[in-house]
């Protein structure tokens, strides 16, 4: 294994664009919060993320029967789905302000942890390459 293939940083460099995407879906639920017929989306990637990391393949869609499926980490992309079965008022619209600003803060949370454990693995590998000085 490199140390620039980590399956540890390549996991939490994933996590960092998937809280990225949480944060401009959330921002763009809470700003249409009153518009009508207007249904939020959520992101989809833990499960993904869960699934190759226990060995299990992702089922892919490919469009041409040529194309191989993966189970590797660089195939976990998070992806924004819209929440269609559900109606919070009676105009259409599905967004709950309070869910959302919980969901802000838990995104926020699990941003600011990856940081800090990358962070950390960077500064172990700095410290490596300085000889420990």
């Amino acid at each position: 294994m490199s140390i620039f293939n980590d399956p540890v940083k390549m996991a939490l460099a994933k996590t960092l664009d998937a809280a990225a995407l949480r944060q401009r879906v959330i921002a763009d639920n809470i700003a249409n919060a009153d518009t009508p017929g207007f249904k939020k989306g959520t992101v989809e990637f833990e499960a993904a993320l869960r699934q190759v990391l226990c060995g299990e393949p992702l089922a892919l869609k490919t469009t041409d029967p040529r194309h191989i499926g993966s189970g590797s980490l660089s195939s976990v992309v998070p992806r924004v789905e819209r929440v269609t079965t559900t109606t919070q008022r009676t105009d259409g619209n599905n967004v709950d302000v309070e869910e959302e600003m919980i969901n802000l803060v838990t995104n926020n949370l699990t941003y600011q942890a990856a940081v800090r454990f990358i962070s950390g693995k960077f500064s172990s590998l700095r410290y490596v390459i300085s000889g420990g000085r």
